[in-house]
């Protein structure tokens, strides 16, 4: 419960959900176009890029701690604070490659040693500030201002996406034109993303509320590390003592193979020039096809997937939504195949390719919390998200490889191949017919 007084939830809410973004798509996204863009070869940039993951995958080992220790508004600012130095940092410390290495795709994975450290703390930061952020919502408002706001935070997260993957891609797309100098734009790119989050962290320092509930543990004496430990080990015991406990975990880790693959390779195959099997774009223009109108087709495809999950239930939407995630990857095979240049029907390709991502998703997302229901519902749910985000992390550590070895033409048939695999894991799906409909 919030205390008396506190500041107006829409004084903090927007920046706050924003600012849970930002990162996240910095690391995992902006990260695959920089280090394409400066010369590191597809194999490299897509196993050291996906190895990003790992902190979203591995939360839960820690998330009880974040609970236990300090306030869960201590961690989010102390988190901002972090993320803010480590984006200054990447801006002073980016190596700078000559173009002639970058042109010939040639850059040794050694100079960016200290950046993808920097991308680690980074993304440690703000998995942690996830886990922070999310206690600290349900702490400062009642259940009523809870509902209220899921909108809102969903509304601002997907804001700081189209910011993180499409103006910030822009900015240093524009920047690589003017200045002929890729290494100095990304720099610049990442310098300004330094100066937005520090202005974030300060407004969040003086304007996040200090809820009576949000208390430590440790302070309280209501940790005892016995039983912390006994509990954190049920979580884990009960989870995977669930019936068809088996099935569950394919279909977390299997279910998105397709585009766990794809996504990996789209920004590569956007950039890459013709000769190379790519669509030759330029770094802004991708951040408009890509960054905005895909995130777009993404946020409106997640819209329509959830009124027809409420309204048919989980088990009636599985198939359409499988069906959805995985046939749009054909527009891939066709855009390798023919190249085209009309940037109306590049777009279309990726728009149909992210809406159909969104839609599918839904079936997804309710099945991770139908799975989570029970007695550790929270727990449950934050090790669905680690499966969640192993199911990216692996087929994109080897996705550059096999891209570098089949060619893209015959790498998105290869996706295409994978959507077997979908359907495989969602024939093996046990649900209830009810749950779901509203």
């Amino acid at each position: 419960m919030k205390n008396k007084g506190t500041l107006n939830p829409w004084y903090w809410i927007p920046t706050l959900y924003f600012a849970e973004g930002i990162p996240y798509f910095i690391v995992n996204n902006i990260s695959v176009i920089m280090f394409t863009n400066m010369g590191m070869s597809k194999g490299q940039m897509a196993w050291y890029t996906s190895l990003l993951y790992l902190p979203w995958v591995i939360k839960p080992l820690w998330s009880p701690f974040v609970d236990i220790i300090k306030t869960k508004r201590w961690w989010v600012v102390a988190m901002q604070i972090i993320m803010s130095a480590a984006f200054a940092m990447l801006a002073f410390t980016l190596p700078h490659p000559s173009a002639d290495v970058i042109a010939a795709g040639s850059t040794d994975i050694s100079l960016f040693t200290v950046t993808l450290v920097l991308f680690w703390i980074t993304a440690f930061a703000s998995a942690t500030h996830d886990i922070a952020a999310d206690g600290f919502y349900m702490h400062a408002l009642t259940p009523g201002d809870q509902s209220l706001f899921v909108g809102i935070r969903s509304t601002f997260y997907r804001l700081s996406s189209i910011f993180g993957q499409g103006v910030l891609v822009v900015i240093a797309g524009m920047l690589e034109r003017k200045t002929g100098d890729i290494p100095h734009a990304w720099s610049m790119t990442l310098l300004a993303s330094a100066v937005l989050f520090a202005v974030i962290t300060l407004w969040h320092t003086f304007s996040l509320p200090k809820p009576s509930s949000d208390a430590s543990r440790m302070d309280s004496g209501k940790a005892d590390a016995r039983q912390i430990i006994i509990e954190f080990g049920r979580t884990f015991v009960t989870f995977f003592k669930k019936k068809h406990v088996w099935i569950a975990m394919a279909f977390m880790l299997l279910y998105r193979l397709p585009e766990a693959f794809l996504v990996k390779m789209m920004n590569p195959f956007l950039l890459d020039a013709a000769a190379e099997g790519g669509l030759g774009l330029s770094t802004e223009t991708v951040g408009v096809v890509y960054g905005t109108v895909g995130v777009a087709a993404l946020t409106v495809g997640g819209i329509v997937g959830g009124i027809a999950a409420s309204k048919w239930g989980l088990k009636k939407a599985l198939w359409p939504m499988a069906l959805s995630l995985t046939l749009p990857c054909l527009s891939f095979v066709f855009l390798a195949a023919y190249q085209p240049e009309n940037l109306l029907l590049i777009s279309s390709c990726v728009a149909l390719d992210q809406f159909g991502y969104g839609f599918g998703f839904t079936a997804y997302m309710l099945y991770l919390i139908y799975f989570s229901d029970g007695e550790f519902k929270t727990a449950h749910y934050s090790l669905c998200t680690a499966f969640m985000a192993l199911s990216m992390m692996l087929p994109g550590m080897v996705a550059g490889y096999l891209q570098e070895a089949l060619g893209y033409v015959w790498f998105f048939a290869f996706v295409m191949v994978c959507c077997l695999v979908t359907v495989a894991v969602t024939f093996l799906l046990k649900v209830d017919p009810e749950y779901g409909k509203k």
